[in-house]
């Protein structure tokens, strides 16, 4: 049997619950009973409560919920939510006792996944949390497989999201071993992953090291995003299984974004914003570039801060330029690295001179001097350390430090 579903929770052990559409209009009817014939209840006087007792409990979006007591606390009670399959820990002032409506089964089905075995016999929490934020809400394809030995057992089931088996792509994060295992290299980089992941470094220089960079952001005179150029002496990191790669054939990250943009309309809008989110971001040239989420700077219309992780810059969008990232592109290390500037500081202060507003130590002038330095300029850097921050001498081409023009033109000082 195949069917469309509706993933309303996953549980701490992994249990997918799942309602099927086509229960919808009647679950929904329920709910609205519900709501009707409990919304005048007072608060319930002293009740002994006992394990597997049927109540409605009150959640926390202040609707009613047919529920059933799982264990005994002090003060709480843990629920769970039978048309949800969520367990939630609820104070005993918003459950109330009833045997109404336990003669209707739950809307949800519990399931599990067909011929599937999680590393270590148990789902370990971040695949759990995988889980959860990959399908919670979400609409799937339901392939029945076995059923429970007993009514209220785990189906065994199939399941495909997006067109993909969810088997083979926790097989591919390592999460599991399953039977089921299409080539999930042929289509993981058409997935984007709601959870939420990193983007990596690139090799670091060696302290002491000399190499060809290009500044791609300037954000005061001293703190600048440079690209490193080739060096002999680049820190390598260990190559990882499934790295930006599909079979022998390597992809450059300009070319996995020239073919992402291609396709961008079939990537999801993001609907949840969290702060460090990977993403992509519409820029003004009507492209889609790698970036990240920092803040919600505007909310009528909502409007987030973001960061191009390939070049440094930031830029306030509406949400409707945000897109999720497929996962082969958090593959590529990030192309701009921020680095401090040593040998000079800030001149003196002066009231009357326009400053940097986020970096009021610096003048305007001086920020606009260093632009100057640096736009569309070879340079070089000499790394002097790499920790706690990256911090660098950045030379012209013939070997002059960038710094010394603001340094004679009284915009800097020499810093010893």
């Amino acid at each position: 049997q195949i069917f469309q579903a509706v993933v309303s929770c996953v549980g701490r052990d992994g249990t997918i619950y799942i309602i099927p559409k086509s229960l919808e209009i009647e679950l929904n009817k329920l709910m609205t009973e519900i709501q009707s014939n409990f919304m005048c209840l007072g608060l319930l006087e002293s009740y002994s409560w006992k394990k597997g007792d049927a109540c409605v409990v009150r959640g926390s979006d202040t609707m009613w919920y047919r529920g059933k007591v799982v264990e005994l606390g002090v003060g709480t009670l843990q629920v769970q939510y039978i048309d949800r399959g969520c367990i939630e820990m609820v104070p005993q002032c918003h459950l109330y006792p009833t045997t109404s409506y336990t003669d209707i089964p739950p809307f949800c089905i519990p399931c599990e996944l067909y011929k599937t075995k999680p590393i270590g016999n148990i789902w370990q929490q971040d695949a759990v949390d995988c889980l959860q934020e990959l399908l919670t809400n979400e609409e799937v394809e339901i392939h029945v497989q076995e059923l429970p030995d007993n009514p209220w057992g785990k189906l065994s089931v199939n399941l495909y999201f997006g067109g993909m088996s969810l088997s083979s792509f926790m097989a591919y994060q390592k999460f599991c071993e399953t039977e089921d295992c299409q080539d999930v290299l042929k289509v993981v980089r058409f997935v984007y992953i709601p959870v939420l992941p990193s983007y990596t470094l690139p090799p670091l220089p060696v302290p002491g090291d000399t190499l060809p960079v290009r500044v791609t952001h300037l954000v005061s005179p001293k703190e600048v995003y440079i690209c490193f150029g080739p060096s002999k002496n680049l820190t390598k990191q260990p190559a990882t299984e499934g790295d930006a790669s599909c079979g022998s054939e390597v992809m450059s990250l300009d070319e996995a974004l020239q073919w992402c943009n291609k396709s961008v309309e079939s990537l999801p809008l993001l609907t949840h914003f969290q702060r460090e989110m990977p993403c992509l971001v519409e820029y003004q040239d009507g492209l889609w570039y790698r970036a990240k989420l920092l803040s919600v700077e505007e909310f009528d219309p909502v409007k987030i801060l973001v960061q191009f992780v390939d070049y440094g810059s930031f830029s306030v969008v509406p949400t409707g330029r945000l897109r999720h990232i497929p996962y082969h592109l958090l593959k590529y290390p990030v192309q701009a690295v921020r680095v401090l500037l040593t040998g000079f500081k800030p001149a003196s202060y002066d009231k009357n001179v326009e400053r940097i507003p986020y970096s009021p130590e610096w003048s305007v002038e001086a920020l606009w001097a260093m632009m100057e330095c640096i736009e569309g300029k070879q340079l070089s850097a000499s790394i002097l350390a790499l920790s706690p921050e990256i911090t660098i001498s950045l030379y012209e081409d013939d070997e002059n430090l960038v710094h010394m023009k603001l340094i004679e033109m009284g915009l800097a000082d020499l810093d010893e």
